[in-house]
This record gives C-alpha cells, sequence and structure tokens, in this order.
C-alpha cells in the first residue's frame, strides 16, 4: 500500500463560519440539492455526527454510494476530519481516502478552505500522484463554489 498527499486550498468570498456550518454541518442536506449531478442523499447512519459518526452518501454516478467516518469535528475553529472507508469509488484502487478540512479567515474577510487529502493505495493500482491531486483539486473547487453561489442566492 502507498500514501499519496496533497494540499488542497480554495478561496471564497464568504466567511469561514458560514462556509464551514452550510459545507459541513448542513451537508446532508444542503449537497444533494446543490450538487444534484453529483450526489443523490447523504445521511448519518451512526452517531450524532460528531467524532465516530458513519455517514453515508448516495452517488449519482455508477448508483453508488460511499461511507464515511467522521475523525474530528471542531465547529469553533472551523476543522472537520473524515475518512472514506467504503463504497464503489475505492473498489480496487484504494483502502481508504482520509481528508482534514479547515476553514480559516482570508484577509479580504471572505475565507480559504484549506485540505489535505491521503489516498491509501492497495498495491497494484499506479497511478501518477499529480492525477490523482489535480482531480481532488477539481472537485474541491466545485463544492466550494457551489456552496459559496447557494449561500449568495439564498
Amino acid at each position: 500500500m502507498g500514501v499519496v498527499t496533497g494540499e488542497i486550498e480554495v478561496a471564497s468570498v464568504l466567511p469561514p463560519a458560514k462556509m464551514f456550518k452550510a459545507s459541513v454541518l448542513d451537508a446532508d442536506q444542503l449537497f444533494p440539492k446543490i450538487m444534484s449531478q453529483a450526489i443523490k442523499s447523504a445521511e448519518l447512519i451512526e452517531g450524532d455526527g460528531g467524532p465516530g459518526s458513519i455517514r453515508k452518501v448516495n452517488l449519482v454516478e455508477d448508483d453508488s454510494y460511499m461511507k464515511q467516518k467522521v475523525d474530528a469535528l471542531d465547529k469553533e475553529n472551523f476543522l472537520h476530519c473524515y475518512t472514506i472507508f467504503e463504497g464503489g469509488m475505492l473498489a480496487n484502487k484504494f483502502e481508504k481516502i482520509s481528508y482534514e478540512t479547515k476553514w480559516e479567515s482570508s484577509p479580504d474577510g471572505g475565507s480559504i478552505f484549506k485540505s489535505t487529502v491521503k489516498f491509501y493505495t492497495l498495491p497494484g493500482f499506479d497511478v501518477p500522484a499529480e492525477n490523482l491531486i489535480n482531480k481532488a483539486k477539481e472537485k474541491t473547487a466545485v463544492m466550494v463554489k457551489a456552496v459559496e453561489a447557494y449561500l449568495q442566492a439564498n
């Protein structure tokens, strides 16, 4: 097993508290609405949303799903760490994918979404690390901008 690690940053014009609430605390209700091309539904299937909780996200692509375990949640510091440990996106490629995410204030009154992603690859799965990181960056930028656009419109 190898580990591929990447750093991701995406700027937003909205403050970190607002973006964190929408993208983390309200994600189960919000993401299926604003990212319906990718997410059918999301639900907490174990726990109260805090560390140790399990969330199932049903995806549009290939009618698959993923399960995420909350590793850490700090509402005061806008920190959310989770691990994708089951689902179609892992099949024959990854043991798991872990994220450490944080919303920080930016000097202009907006925020910066910072994430460290770790792909734990299975033996025999060879893909350039750059490809994994670039795809993660693209998906993250789409998510941040979708949340931002929704919050600005509502």
